[in-house]
């Protein structure tokens, strides 16, 4: 804003430069009938709203209409500075309030000039009126494509918010569906088996209790580093690291502790990128919470290997198949490979269920 002031300063400097420096020189003079203090007056006062078009748009291009009619007498510079001023205001006018609210000072600015540059004596009525209107109806088509793009960008901005809001609801909602049906289909298992072998089997009773609280209390703790992000900025969440590569081998051993035997082999991967990893860690944790909820298997193997850019998830258990129920979990796992354009499947297999997804990446650039 300080520099658009600056340069509109700079304008009617200019403007009060040549054209008076030109009346001064004899250049040009004013009409016989006119005080020279009026002349100058005039002249003056014909820039004035270039300097006040930006606070006040509406009230500069009703002064510009002004002094451009109370230069049509004149004509010659004065006349030309009360145009280009009058053009100025309305193209200000135009991109502070839009089309709608401006057309009808638009209209009245050619009206008045095409009359007062016909009816009231001046150097030539042809000049006034095509100057006069050719300046208005620039600044009006200046005006209508600045504050149709502003209007535009505006538009632009309130729908990629709407979309950030909404990307980050989901990915919280998915989020919240991963740590939560994963850990309590766990803790549902062992609380079941717990109560079952309370009375004749204790001992298995107190490592079910046991593997209840580990998990409700890692589940706790990723809850708080989930529901951190939505803070209301007064406190400073104390945010866990997010989940990722390295973290499989405790998820494994945790579904174990469910039930079926798990095996995890992992080939070609030392790392991965932060939302990668993280990607690859829910997409096996899901398709565990379906083995333990729904499949009834005795075993579970997760391969996950990696090369060239890309990353494979290939979790088979040998459970009892049959087709992919739909839900929240298999439809996670399909928005995080869609993330990435990758591949994803949930079909049944020779033997149980077979969970595929395929992820490709940017490598990581190495600094050297």
């Amino acid at each position: 804003m300080r520099i658009r002031v600056v340069l509109d300063v700079l304008a009617v400097l200019v403007l009060i430069l040549g054209a008076g420096g030109n009346l001064a020189a004899g250049a040009w003079t004013l009409p016989l009938w006119l005080p020279a203090w009026l002349g100058w007056t005039i002249l003056v006062g014909s820039v004035v709203p270039i300097l006040l078009r930006r606070w006040w748009p509406r009230p500069a291009y009703i002064l510009s209409l002004v002094m451009t009619a109370a230069a049509v007498p004149i004509g010659g510079p004065v006349l030309a500075i009360a145009v280009v001023a009058a053009g100025c205001a309305l193209y200000t006018f135009v991109v502070a309030h839009g089309t709608r609210a401006t057309r009808v000072g638009f209209a009245a600015g050619l009206v008045g000039v095409g009359v007062i540059g016909v009816v009231v004596p001046n150097p030539s009525s042809a000049t006034t009126v095509n100057f006069g209107a050719s300046a208005l109806i620039v600044g009006f088509a200046l005006g209508i494509a600045v504050h149709g793009r502003r209007e535009h960008a505006a538009i632009e901005r309130e729908t990629h918010a709407q979309q950030a809001v909404s990307a980050e609801r989901l990915r919280i909602a998915r989020e919240m569906h991963d740590v939560v049906a994963h850990s309590m289909s766990l803790i549902a298992v062992k609380a079941a088996v717990g109560n079952h072998v309370a009375l004749e089997q204790p001992d298995q009773a107190r490592d079910a209790l046991r593997v209840i609280e580990e998990t409700s209390r890692e589940t706790l703790a990723e809850l708080r580093r989930v529901l951190g992000v939505l803070r209301d900025g007064t406190g400073v969440p104390a945010l866990a690291p997010a989940p990722s590569l390295d973290d499989l081998r405790a998820l494994a051993e945790r579904a174990q502790q469910a039930g079926p035997a798990v095996d995890l082999v992992v080939d070609g991967l030392t790392e991965l990128p932060g939302g990668v990893g993280q990607s690859v860690y829910r997409i096996v944790q899901e398709a565990l919470t379906n083995v333990v909820k729904h499949a009834g298997a005795a075993k579970c193997r997760i391969h996950v290997t990696g090369g060239d850019g890309e990353v494979a998830i290939e979790v088979l258990d040998d459970g009892r198949g049959g087709d992919a129920v739909p839900g929240h979990g298999l439809i996670g796992m399909r928005e995080r490979v869609a993330v990435y354009a990758g591949e994803f499947s949930a079909a049944p297999g020779e033997t149980g269920f077979r969970v595929f997804a395929r992820l490709p990446y940017e490598a990581p650039v190495t600094a050297r």
